[in-house]
């Protein structure tokens, strides 16, 4: 029996979402879209403006570090306090938080100041990114999360594919500093957005149940599953974007081709999410989970032997399409596996454990590949990923077999 099979029995039926909640969901894209162009409007930026202040390669690497863990962890407790005061006052807060830090980062000249700015940079992201999920998970039925989800993070990953690429533009046409102009003022858009479109009450769907579904964290063994999947395929696609360059660049690939694969995977990762978010409404999410994790550890492990850019372009796309369907799969996962007043924590805990895990892989893995070699370092967290989505695919199984012999 599949998730989804068994939440339509909970629910009894499948509703459609209304007219209403559909432009909730539309008005969640668009917010999405815009924060998270403004926010990454400071990937290709961010190092050249700490650079001219004096900063070195590992004072900045510590700076994006830093971005990363507060970031990864903050997402918890900020989930916890979007599901005891709600959601709107703490997306509120995120965007207020990540909009100063924007608008203040200019004025920064000295690398430490700007550690400490781009820190509230990371709690800003920590506090909108689980809530504005939650929010979405909150206007729709159950039985179409996936779907609901699909346009969310299709939305987003638009915004995360063009913001570095702008980012660029404006730093070349207007200035290295003034790109953070520009992002805070995207993310203040996104804040008056979130004050005019998003309902001040929010709704409890009449189709939740939430005795259904174990209340304890640890108890919640299909929550640890998707947790579990999620931290796997974020350690690989972290190893992907941290090494890959090098990797191509010793192959003796220029920038414009290693721009293109990461276009490559980006594109792929998008054009699917829609698709298969439908679909994830429909199947076994469990099993579109542990396909797209498969995916993406043979994709990862696979770039180490690529040996020129038609190689590497088709490692991208496996790996694009992998997260594409898992990723999709899995966020819906952790919505259906909560319970409705613990959902800000779960999908905070799911938030930690994307940032978590790409951290993990771009601190150890440099260690093995200088070691050994690319390949090794490849092969190495391909591996990893291959193991806990094994693991995750045991721990989903195994809860599933339970609630079979439960319903008989």
């Amino acid at each position: 029996m599949s998730d989804t099979n068994h939440d339509s029995n909970l629910n009894g039926q499948f509703r459609p979402p209304n007219h209403r909640q559909s432009i909730q969901v539309l008005a969640c894209c668009v917010i999405g879209f815009i924060c998270f162009l403004g926010a990454y409007m400071r990937i290709p930026v961010l190092p050249l403006l700490a650079s001219s202040i004096g900063a070195g390669t590992a004072q900045i690497g510590l700076i994006n570090a830093a971005f990363m863990l507060s970031a990864g962890i903050l997402a918890v407790p900020s989930g916890l306090l979007s599901d005891r005061i709600g959601i709107r006052p703490v997306l509120i807060a995120g965007l207020a938080l990540m909009s100063c830090a924007s608008l203040l980062i200019p004025f920064c000249y000295t690398p430490l100041l700007l550690g400490a700015v781009y820190l509230v940079f990371g709690m800003g992201l920590s506090a909108f990114t689980p809530t504005m999920m939650s929010s979405v998970a909150r206007v729709v039925p159950r039985s179409h999360v996936g779907r609901a989800y699909s346009w969310y993070t299709t939305a987003v990953y638009l915004a995360m594919t063009f913001g570095p690429a702008s980012g660029g533009w404006f730093g070349k046409a207007l200035g290295v500093r003034e790109v953070f102009f520009v992002s805070g003022g995207l993310i203040v858009a996104a804040l008056l957005a979130v004050l005019s479109f998003l309902p001040r009450t929010e709704e409890q769907p009449h189709d939740e149940h939430a005795d259904e579904v174990p209340a304890g964290i640890l108890s919640n063994r299909r929550l640890m599953a998707a947790l579990v999947g999620t931290l796997g395929g974020c350690f690989g696609f972290g190893m992907f974007i941290s090494f890959l360059p090098l990797h191509a660049r010793a192959l003796g690939l220029n920038v414009g081709q290693i721009g293109v694969i990461f276009a490559a995977q980006a594109l792929v990762n998008v054009l699917l999410r829609i698709p298969f978010g439908h679909l994830s409404d429909r199947v076994d999410r469990g099993l579109m989970s542990g396909i797209g994790l498969v995916l993406c550890a043979h994709a990862v492990g696979a770039v180490g032997l690529a040996q020129g850019m038609a190689t590497l372009l088709a490692c991208a796309c496996v790996l694009g399409a992998g997260m594409g369907i898992g990723f999709t799969a899995l966020s819906a996962l952790v919505v259906v596996v909560m319970p409705p007043k613990q959902r800000g924590l779960g999908l905070g805990l799911y938030n930690s454990c994307i940032y978590l895990g790409m951290m993990l892989s771009s601190a150890t893995m440099g260690m093995v590949i200088k070691a050994a070699d690319f390949a090794t370092g490849f092969f190495t967290a391909g591996a990893v990923t291959f193991v806990l989505a094994v693991l995750f695919s045991y721990l989903y199984r195994d809860t599933m077999f339970s609630l079979v012999r439960k319903d008989q």
